[in-house]
């Protein structure tokens, strides 16, 4: 596997950590709709959240979470879309990032909620 998938794994594995350790249920984990895909899907309460995890190596050309553009939303709002009606889920739901770097000497994690908002 290359370095750069293995440093994503790692960033979910550690999101996941992190959002168990906030008291969040985890439903799915790498959901699929065709080409879009949800890193994490999860409910805290009563409230769905679509969990996008962004992981980097270092933060010298930004923090992870810029990578979340507008094309990338749209993305995720498409499976979530389709998430919600595969369920047939009629639920609050809140789109949150993840944002995680993993140097040999620290693991840091920040955690967005409400990162963004449905567009299409």
């Amino acid at each position: 596997m290359a370095q750069h998938n293995e440093l994503g794994k790692l960033g979910e594995q550690l999101a996941i950590k992190h959002l168990r350790a906030k008291g969040y249920q985890i439903l799915e984990v790498n959901w699929y709709f065709g080409h879009h895909e949800i890193d994490i899907i999860a409910k805290e309460g009563e409230m769905l959240v679509i969990v996008e995890v962004k992981t980097r190596a270092t933060d010298v050309f930004g923090e992870p979470e810029m990578a979340v553009n507008k094309q990338k939303q749209r993305s995720i709002v498409k499976a979530a879309d389709a998430y919600i009606q595969q369920n047939d889920l009629n639920i609050e739901t809140r789109f949150d990032v993840v944002s995680v770097i993993v140097t040999p000497n620290e693991r840091r994690i920040f955690h967005i909620d409400d990162a963004f908002y449905p567009i299409m």
